[in-house]
């Protein structure tokens, strides 16, 4: 039998809480999305007057961030360093920053995708939602 661990759905609302809190101080709706390991959606919010778009673009910066185990942002630098950055072959695959993997105990246990924001916000809140949830 093969076990993997995952964000709980505690942590998942933690990590959501923080960020929608931290957009609120800012004025700015955001949406935010958290995914497991494996990309599956584990919890997402929209705020209220954030554009539709940014919905699928946060959920699709948690879901890379998760299968791919890397920032979104370092995907971006990727993808437009190559001829071809469809190569994945997964339409869901975004290089828009703002997509961080959740990495406890040297395994990726979650995405988490924040839009809404210039994408140097977007990732830097992120990044802060998962500090604040897992420490580090």
């Amino acid at each position: 039998m093969y076990t993997y661990h995952k964000v709980s759905s505690e942590e998942t609302l933690q990590l959501i809480h923080y960020v929608v809190k931290e957009a609120e101080k800012l004025k700015r709706p955001v949406a935010v999305a958290v995914s497991g390991p494996e990309g599956e959606l584990i919890g997402f919010i929209r705020m209220n007057g954030t554009s539709p778009a940014a919905s699928r673009i946060a959920q699709n910066k948690a879901y890379t961030a998760a299968i791919d185990r890397t920032d979104t942002m370092k995907m971006g630098v990727r993808m437009r360093g190559s001829d071809n950055p469809a190569f994945w072959g997964d339409e869901r695959v975004t290089g828009f920053g703002g997509g961080i993997p959740i990495v406890q105990n040297d395994e990726v246990i979650g995405g988490i995708g924040v839009s809404g924001l210039p994408e140097a916000e977007d990732d830097r809140l992120a990044r802060e939602a998962v500090k604040e949830v897992y420490g580090g």
